[in-house]
């Protein structure tokens, strides 16, 4: 008897030649996370963001947050503000450095972090307590932050942005790619990314000094010398020749995966606008966003999770909005600036299926259920 598969919400994608790379490393024995691979990935992924930046690649995009702040030398009683709509692992990295976060909520037309909220947390932070040590901003969902207006910002008070882009390999602003658009850029390669490398991330920097003081943090700070000598608390967080000769194949398709995606979007919005209850994130101009998931905004949060349940039933994963940072039992003592726009997101937005490897079967699959529940 025939069953039906599971539809995921955004799954790994071969191409094919990863495999190429991981038999490569194999047959020299470079099983250690150093290797040709390592540098072959950091070179890929350099040529793709410009040229002019430097990659470190890492354990994960979370790994490639904490060093960033590092780096930066933020400490114990710092504040950093964060972009409260997101995932925890843009917040924990604070946390780690056992500084403070303080949240910022969201503007509607991007989902990411409202400029003027961000002024306002900065002027607020400056007058009852000190300069905010960096900003994390994040690409929620691959679509561009405003990017100008936050840089701006940053600018006037002489903060550093931290620009997260686990979410948004692919993505563009103002034709620039996402990723070195400030003053360091994160990225992820975790199984569910546009690309992955089963578990990895990346650390993006403008200069040499900024890179080799990353890579030297990152594999355990080991002073030069011929034991071990250490100067400086180190981390375990570099990338393994055989994950990074993954990461190698990946970039051969990465454009194709980023068309996938973005039909995707077009195919669900093409079928859902003639429905009032659901509207989509629309790119402003001058924006492109990879879609690594397509989301939905629903009129209700019962409509929301009707649709969820529903889906459910067939076997098909989607996912609530990020619940903010400043709703987490976690975070929720913390000082946040928010006006309800990441709240409503919530409570009423569904992540649909979104995978590059989705087949049309798939998706008809997906709009058929919608529809059903819609026309009701």
């Amino acid at each position: 008897m025939l069953t039906k598969t599971k539809i995921y919400l955004s799954s790994p994608h071969m191409g094919g030649t990863e495999q190429n790379f991981v038999k490569e490393a194999f047959a020299t024995n470079w099983i250690a996370p150093l290797g040709p691979n390592v540098d072959g990935f950091e070179n890929d992924l350099k040529t793709y963001l410009g040229g002019d930046k430097y990659v470190a690649a890492l354990s994960s995009g979370t790994a490639a947050i904490h060093l960033a702040l590092q780096l930066l030398d933020v400490s114990h009683g710092d504040e950093v503000l964060c972009q409260s709509f997101t995932f925890s692992a843009s917040a924990n990295p604070i946390m780690y450095q056992g500084a403070t976060p303080v949240f910022i909520d969201s503007e509607r037309e991007t989902w990411n972090m409202s400029p003027e909220l961000l002024e306002t947390a900065i002027k607020d932070r400056i007058e009852k307590y000190k300069k905010p040590k960096a900003i994390i901003a994040v690409h929620l969902y691959g679509m561009p932050y405003k990017v100008n207006e936050i840089n701006a910002i940053a600018k006037k008070y002489d903060i550093p942005v931290i620009e997260d882009s686990a979410e948004a390999l692919g993505s563009k602003y103002f034709s620039l790619e996402c990723g070195g658009l400030s003053d360091m850029g994160i990225l992820s390669f975790n199984g569910n990314k546009i690309i992955t490398t089963s578990g990895g991330g990346a650390l993006i920097v403008k200069t040499k000094e900024l890179k080799d003081k990353a890579v030297f943090l990152s594999t355990q700070a080991r002073d030069n010398a011929p034991h071990y000598e250490h100067s400086f608390v180190g981390f375990n967080y570099r990338m393994s020749n055989v994950l990074a000769g993954i990461g190698r194949g990946q970039m051969e398709v990465i454009d194709d995966r980023v068309e996938a995606r973005r039909k995707n979007f077009d195919f669900y919005k093409k079928h859902l606008s003639q429905f009032k209850e659901v509207t989509f994130l629309e790119e402003p101009e001058n924006f492109f966003s990879n879609r690594w998931i397509t989301c939905i905004e629903t009129e209700s949060f019962e409509l929301r999770e009707k649709l969820r349940l529903e889906l459910l039933k067939d076997d098909i994963e989607t996912r609530p909005l990020w619940k903010p940072m400043h709703m987490q039992p976690v975070f929720k003592d913390y000082l946040h600036f928010t006006n309800g726009t990441s709240e409503k997101l919530f409570e009423k937005g569904l992540c649909l299926p979104s995978g590059s490897n989705l087949s049309q079967d798939d998706l008809q699959r997906i709009l058929n259920n919608i529809t059903n529940i819609l026309k009701l």
